[in-house]
């Protein structure tokens, strides 16, 4: 099938660089790739969508450290195609989902025509919304609570009930108001110290944004966005989907599969996927402490009772909790030993104690271990120096970022 004329979407990287990348997939194997992508190139919509399947199956072969990089970049370039012909037919969800997964799964050679082809994509639904043409999202700012977070009262026995013994009864972590960067610096980041910094986010759009369903759905409700299902990884009946933002906020709404535990979506780049959520947050100055370089910049979003297990990252950690509450519990880097932390290369940053269900003849040292710990609120940032292991749960429903820098050239690699 051909796709029309009319409607198109501009792809210079994919343009300039398919002769030598269809060399180089056919290189290793992917002759029946090359064909089809060939044929998409050409009009063939049938064909992209195979060129898709066919790479997609090559992601999914194995391990994903053991896909080669080539695949990768072979499906964003199928992706573009397949959203070509659906932007093209009008198509306009449809042509983004396909772009997310392009952003998601593919490679880094096409990165710009994706994120420039859903900029495209995204202004043509926007005319067409305004032109009165029908979308799913119309009519929904009437059902259930406008608010994600509703301004109710926390229940602070309610919330030690779930938490882990010991919780809240013993030191809490230090609590600063508009910390300067000079006294973090002298105070927290050179002696390693955590702290909580209030009255810094103010200025962020997100602080209301963020809270408000309506907006959500606006202007990120038809994107398609990797979340977890489960308690945690630890867990054997965890898993990975992908669904668009809209389907997510209302299984936050619903805690919807609560038989399979929470939905969560962790440690996700949303913002490098997402830009009009991007814009609504600034880079901290502490992340600049030391002369340090930002690594990674992720979005924890989900209901209550969402677990991230006890572990510790290789980098200083900025925590903005943006909507919500969270209750974090941190042990110096010194417990190391006594935390019990997995042999297993890719799980070494992760301890075997299980905080919520403490196996004391396992685990003897864990239970009676110092540790500091808190209830982040809205507007907070808490700084997690490295190697301090931590445990976070979310009390509400919570929507957090976390900016991890380092001065090193080392990954920005967590579990």
């Amino acid at each position: 099938m051909s796709s029309p004329a009319a409607a198109t979407i501009p792809t210079p990287t994919l343009d300039s660089h398919s002769p030598a990348l269809l060399q180089s997939i056919t290189s290793h194997g992917g002759y029946a790739f090359t064909r089809m992508a060939t044929l998409a190139a050409a009009g063939d919509q049938r064909a992209a969508e195979a060129a898709c399947e066919m790479a997609w199956e090559q992601l999914h072969s194995g391990p994903w450290h053991s896909v080669l990089p080539v695949w990768r970049d072979a499906y964003s370039m199928a992706c573009l195609h397949v959203a070509k012909f659906h932007f093209s037919n009008g198509e306009f969800r449809d042509a983004l989902r396909s772009l997310d997964l392009g952003i998601i799964m593919g490679g880094p050679l096409l990165r710009k025509d994706l994120d420039s082809a859903i900029e495209v994509v995204s202004a043509a639904k926007s005319r067409q919304y305004r032109n009165g043409v029908a979308d799913d999202n119309k009519g929904r700012e009437n059902v259930g609570a406008r608010l994600l977070v509703p301004p109710l009262e926390f229940d602070k026995s309610e919330a030690l009930r779930i938490l882990p013994i010991r919780s809240l009864s013993s030191k809490i972590v230090a609590k600063r108001s508009i910390l300067s960067l000079e006294a973090f610096l002298c105070e927290f980041f050179l002696s390693g110290s955590p702290v909580i910094i209030t009255d810094c986010m103010a200025h962020w759009p997100a602080t209301t944004r963020w809270n408000d369903m309506d907006y959500l759905r606006r202007v990120a409700g038809d994107r398609t966005v990797p979340v977890e299902v489960g308690k945690n990884y630890l867990c054997s009946d965890w898993k990975q989907e992908l669904i668009t933002f809209s389907e997510f906020l209302e299984r936050v709404q619903s805690n919807a599969c609560r038989s399979k535990g929470p939905t969560y979506l962790a440690q996700h780049q949303l913002f490098d996927q997402i830009n009009d959520l991007r814009k609504d947050i600034s880079i901290p100055e502490y992340c600049y402490a030391g002369g340090g370089e930002l690594r990674s910049l992720n979005a924890w979003f989900g209901p209550a009772g969402t677990v991230t297990p006890l572990h510790h990252d290789p980098h200083h950690n900025i925590l903005a909790q943006v909507v919500g509450k969270k209750y974090v519990r941190l042990y110096s880097a010194s417990c190391s030993e006594d935390l019990y932390p997995y042999s297993e290369t890719m799980l070494h940053n992760s301890s075997q104690v299980d905080l919520d269900n403490i196996d004391e003849v396992e685990f003897p040292k864990a239970r009676d271990l110092d540790f500091i710990d808190c209830i982040l609120e809205e507007g907070e940032m808490l700084y997690i120096p490295p190697k301090w292991w931590h445990y976070v749960r979310s009390l509400t429903t919570s929507f957090s970022v976390s900016f991890w820098w380092s001065s090193d050239s080392g990954s920005s690699v967590s579990v």
